[in-house]
């Protein structure tokens, strides 16, 4: 009789591994990804740096990432003695589950919120809550219904992935008012850049008077550094130096300091990719309305979008065809959203391919 293995704790095989959008189509040349919300272009000056640090390879990075920090902080106006880098928000994800939850704790989060939330619930043994959504928004009334005496932290993200809702900052307010103050509340703002509303805060304003509030940002997004894994949380002091006792001590590589500083100081760059990706998303979500096609109301650089229920076209059947022209969507039935596709923002003329596809889907369909 064979003897047994390492077992794993309890509750860790109940995970179901986070899937990204697909990159790869089997037999395919020329493809156009639209899966992942990633940028179509990073910042020159940023590319050229990325060439430059090579030969630094050797050397450890810096583990506090300070002069990352100092531009994050003055980019921001913020106090750089708050700011957390991570290798991704997805790391800031769980090292705040690992610091503040446990088995008997719960994380609560919304409906259709990112996998990430519950996926790092779960591994560090805590129950993962899904609060009901209304209309495909963050429900606050729902959320703080589900506050239980277990309750270690709350994640919304505003905007919201894959819905791309937002939610009103009075809102936000009045979660956070709702919560006891042992609950920490993490504003998690990947997609901030594309939001084109003056009375929007990400969150630095909630942190700035709070004991409780954390915000999440990431350069995977706006400055197209997805493949780098750099992103940054801003939190009261008390949780700052907690994410700091937790993290590895070199948990940010060199080349992402270096490329993600270069990035954000290319606000010329920048603000012309927010700008771009602002009107193409509209554009994108006309052409759908004018097919009779319905979406969110969308503030990310992507749109979510489904088919009338009248017109018996599948998701399925869209998503098979567009891979036949060389087109990558997401398909988003993991996040409970099995009638719904969403399609990132590219550039123009992915855009327009994407477009012309669908219309001939709808044809093909007749």
């Amino acid at each position: 009789m064979s003897t047994p293995g390492p077992e794993p704790r309890p509750g860790i095989m109940d995970i179901a591994p986070y899937k990204g959008g697909q990159s790869q189509i089997e037999g395919g040349n020329r493809i156009i990804k639209l899966s992942s919300n990633e940028a179509p272009s990073l910042s020159p000056k940023a590319a050229a740096v990325s060439q430059a640090v090579s030969a630094s390879h050797n050397r450890y990075p810096d583990g506090e990432a300070t002069a990352l920090r100092e531009a994050l902080a003055l980019h921001n106006t913020i106090d750089m003695e708050r700011i957390v880098c991570g290798a991704g928000s997805d790391e800031l994800i769980s090292l705040l589950c690992n610091a503040y939850a446990g088995p008997g704790d719960e994380v609560l989060y919304t409906e259709h919120g990112f996998l990430m939330y519950a996926i790092s619930a779960k591994a560090v043994g805590a129950t993962p809550v899904a609060a009901p959504e209304k209309d495909l928004h963050t429900d606050v009334d729902a959320l703080l219904a589900c506050v239980s005496e277990h309750t270690k932290l709350v994640f919304i993200a505003n905007p919201n992935n894959p819905t791309g809702t937002l939610i009103a900052q009075s809102e936000v307010e009045r979660l956070w008012q709702g919560l006891p103050k042992s609950v920490i509340l993490v504003l998690d703002a990947a997609y901030a850049e594309f939001v084109d509303d003056d009375d929007y805060d990400p969150g630095q304003g909630l942190v700035e008077r709070s004991v409780n509030v954390v915000m999440l940002r990431t350069f995977s997004k706006i400055y197209g550094l997805g493949g780098l894994r750099l992103g940054w949380g801003y939190a009261p002091p008390a949780i700052t130096d907690v994410l700091n006792r937790v993290r590895g001590p070199f948990n940010v590589s060199s080349t992402a300091q270096a490329v993600g500083l270069a990035a954000l100081l290319d606000t010329d760059f920048t603000e012309q990719e927010r700008r771009r990706t602002i009107e193409l998303r509209q554009w994108t979500t006309q052409q759908l309305h004018d097919l009779g096609i319905t979406t969110t109301q969308s503030v990310g650089n992507f749109v979510l979008m489904r088919f009338p229920k009248s017109s018996n076209r599948t998701v399925i059947e869209c998503d098979a065809f567009l891979k036949s022209q060389g087109i990558i969507i997401r398909l988003v039935a993991g996040y409970g959203l099995a009638d719904w596709l969403r399609v990132s923002i590219g550039t123009n003329e992915e855009m327009q391919a994407f477009i012309n596809s669908i219309k001939d889907f709808l044809a093909k369909a007749d």
